[in-house]
Formats: structure tokens, sequence, C-alpha cells
């Protein structure tokens, strides 16, 4: 009888306000490589996110409900802590530029240092995506540039709602 494979559970972090098309390249060639990827939204309020973590994973469920062995969760404290109750083995990071690299190996080292069983996977982001983040979406996206294609379609229809609702407000002011 041939011993049974390693089951591997990874977790996608990030913040993901809002979720772009290079997250979702990420999330799709995640799923092929692990049993289970569970894309976690950090909540961090120090960020000032335009989205509530509610409304993140409520946009990231709506966009990933295709892939059936992927899962939508979100966290606070360390990472190390919330792999570990999800028995999750591998941490997997996106990296855009040398930039990112740099920030990324130092959160590895240090999670490998709280956490040694957990492993750290950097893929690349695909070249049609290296230049995108959400800060950068959202910067554009707020000066009246054209965001098709950098992000879903549902996420841009939340993005026109919410400027056109902080366009209400400012207006009642």
């Amino acid at each position: 009888m041939q011993p049974k494979p390693p089951h591997f559970i990874a977790i996608y972090p990030g913040s993901f306000d809002p979720i772009t098309n290079g997250h979702l390249d990420l999330v799709e060639r995640g799923s092929r490589m692990f049993d289970k990827l569970i894309v976690s939204v950090l909540r961090n309020d120090s960020k000032k996110p335009l989205f509530s973590v509610e409304e993140r994973t409520e946009m990231l469920r709506e966009v990933l409900h295709v892939y059936p062995n992927v899962e939508v969760s979100s966290f606070e404290g360390l990472l190390v802590d919330h792999a570990t109750a999800y028995t999750a083995t591998v941490l997997l990071r996106g990296i855009r530029a040398i930039s990112d690299y740099e920030y990324e190996l130092q959160m590895a080292l240090m999670n490998r240092r709280l956490s040694p069983e957990i492993e750290t996977v950097f893929m690349m982001a695909h070249e049609t995506y290296s230049f995108i983040s959400s800060r950068l979406v959202k910067e554009v996206f707020s000066l009246g540039g054209n965001i098709t294609g950098l992000v879903p379609p549902s996420v841009e229809l939340r993005l026109h709602a919410r400027l056109a609702k902080t366009k209400t407000m400012k207006g009642q002011s």
C-alpha cells in the first residue's frame, strides 16, 4: 500500500483593500499548489482601510467561490498563531519587485523564528500584474483613473459605490 501524501494547508494573508487581479492570480496558482488555501484578511486598523474587514471578506468570497479548495477568513495578531489555528504549514506570499522581497524576507525570517515548522513560500507576481497594488489602485481610482482590468468587476462596482457615498457625505457637511 502506498503511503498517503502529506496534506498541505497554506495561508495567503494580506489586507486585500481591495482585492486586485494580482491577488487573484496568486490565489488561482496557489489553489493548484496546495490542498487547501486560506485567504486571510489582516485586521489592522492602523492602516486606515477603505473597506471594513467584513466588506473585504465579502468581496473575497464573491470572487473566490469558484475555487473549491479556497476558504476566506480574517485575523488579528500574529500570523503564525493564525496559521497554527488552521494547522497550516505554509505561508504564501507574493513578490512584485525587489522592494517587496526585502520586507517579505524580514517577515519570513521572523515567522520562522516564532514558528520553525511553518514555511514561507514566495511566488512571483505574473508580469501582467507586477505593478498592481491595492494602494495604487485606490489612488488612481480616487483621481478618476480607469482601473478596469486591475480589479474584478464586482470590486470596481464597490469602489464606484464607495466613491459616490463619500462624495454624498462630503456634500452634506
